[in-house]
């Protein structure tokens, strides 16, 4: 492809290359270019890509498109954003493959991926649509599923995931969408047809700085969508209904509390092994049933029948493609045993998200339950203490662990959590190899426990220092079990 055609609807400061000059791929990390490519130099969240241009140039890079003119001797095009050009470009290279897409966004902090997986259902089976999925847990495109590396993929991975599932007939992308994604552009020039807003809560912080500006980062969404479904009981849902009018977005809002909301939950139960609720809209009352338990379950049901509901989709059809959800791996996922106790895996690693675990899990007890958890290095430690209180308020007996502690010592993180746990009555105690904590869990079960390890959900590896090791919960309570025949 020229490099003029690359570039269209770039803005340009500066250009040095000849805009016939001949680009055989992009590359925007100098230890994946290769011979032919433009190279991006983007300004990263931990490193500068205009510190890789003279590796990229040994590398093969032909041209450079970056916010700073390089010091290597190469042609160059100088932009006011590298990460927006790269957006800008990447579609360019895969020929626009989102344009011929109907693309569903789901932002929030919780509910994400099960919403996601809950729409990605509705439309295969009311619409008969074929669906691509990219998300925390995994990539899906047609039959294929392969292991997702972050929420939202670069700019560069996504156009190249739009062009899969377009070759592979899909017609329509439902996608996770984080604020670190929305922040960083990956999803620039990326219209959805519908943007869905689950809730905001305390996560991230590390990164944003204060939760106004978290959700500014989420609001970024509605401000490229043509409809937003707005979760109306959500304290942040303000925010984001005024980005979708300030884009002239349509706003459908959804709500199991406020009756002036566009779609309501009515007549709501909640069974260990389900959630029953009717969806009220202004002329319809239609009674659902979905195969997962807990509240929150019935808020992420509600934002995926009103997103189906935006999509044009009869509300009484998509009884059945609800009722046949099973549920998404990591998210309250049971572990068979085939012991007097339970064993539930779910990937809550925030305050709000532990919290809605463990309370549905509360009223299900017939023992104790056990929450075992840590919390991730390298990410906001504010958190900590706060989680530390709600396990310790809300569980009979906690086990404090390490979850991911990345180049942090697990012991310092270990102390933030139990700051949060001080004075509690409730007993605890710390097993710092979570390897470890889950085989006492499993060892000192009661009859009727249910053993919750929290954090991992999907995961299987934990990282510690900069390297991944393989970490499968699952496998772990097997082994164990095994062990206590």
């Amino acid at each position: 492809m020229k490099l003029s055609e690359v570039l269209t609807g770039i803005t340009q400061l500066e250009n040095t290359a000849d805009p016939a000059l001949e680009i055989t791929g992009i590359s925007y990390d100098s230890r994946t270019t290769k011979a032919g490519d433009l190279f991006v130099a983007v300004k990263g969240y931990e490193s500068d890509g205009h510190d890789y241009i003279d590796a990229a140039v040994k590398k093969g890079a032909v041209c450079v498109l970056c916010q700073e003119k390089p010091g290597a001797d190469i042609p160059y095009i100088v932009t006011e954003n590298s990460r927006r050009a790269l957006a800008k470009a990447s579609a360019n290279w895969f020929g626009h493959p989102s344009e011929k897409l109907k693309v569903i966004g789901v932002t929030g902090t919780n509910g994400k991926t099960t919403t996601t997986h809950m729409i990605k259902t509705i439309i295969e089976k009311c619409l008969g649509g074929r669906v691509g999925l990219i998300g925390t847990n995994s990539i899906i495109i047609g039959d294929e599923e392969q292991d997702a590396a972050r929420t939202t993929p670069e700019s560069y991975e996504l156009q190249k995931l739009f062009a899969d599932m377009v070759r592979e007939g899909c017609t329509h992308a439902v996608m996770e969408v984080s604020s670190h994604a929305l922040y960083l552009d990956r999803v620039y020039g990326v219209r959805f047809e519908a943007g869905v807003y689950t809730n905001l809560t305390h996560e991230h912080l590390d990164f944003h700085g204060t939760m106004a500006e978290y959700a500014a980062a989420k609001a970024k969404l509605f401000s490229q969508s043509d409809k937003a479904i707005i979760n109306l009981d959500d304290e942040y849902a303000h925010v984001m209904i005024r980005a979708a009018e300030s884009a002239n977005g349509t706003v459908i809002t959804y709500s199991a509390e406020k009756d002036e909301a566009d779609v309501v939950a009515k007549r709501i139960r909640v069974f260990a092994d389900k959630v029953e609720f009717c969806a009220l809209t202004l002329d319809k009352l239609q009674k659902f049933e979905v195969g997962v338990t807990a509240m929150f379950n019935v808020y992420n049901a509600m934002a995926a029948v009103t997103t189906g509901l935006a999509l044009g989709i009869e509300l009484e059809s998509m009884t059945e493609a609800m009722q046949n959800f099973a549920g998404v791996k990591g998210r309250m996922e049971s572990v068979p045993t085939g012991r007097d106790f339970t064993v539930i895996i779910d990937y809550a690693h925030s305050p709000d998200a532990l919290e809605n675990v463990i309370k549905p899990l509360k009223e299900l007890e017939t023992g104790r339950v056990v929450t075992l958890f840590g919390c991730g290095g390298d990410r906001d430690p504010s958190k900590r203490p706060l989680m530390g209180e709600i396990a310790a308020r809300l569980s009979d007996f906690v086990i404090v662990t390490s979850d991911n502690p990345r180049t942090e010592e697990p012991g310092k993180i270990i102390q933030d959590i139990l700051a949060g746990m001080k004075g509690t009555k409730t007993p605890y105690t710390v097993i710092e190899n979570r390897r470890e904590a889950i085989g006492w869990a499993i060892e000192n079960a009661h009859p009727g426990d249910i053993i919750l390890l929290a954090g991992k959900g999907h995961e299987t590896y934990q990282i510690i220092g900069k390297e991944k090791f393989h970490f499968d919960e699952r496998e772990i309570v097997r082994e164990f079990l095994e062990k206590i025949r």
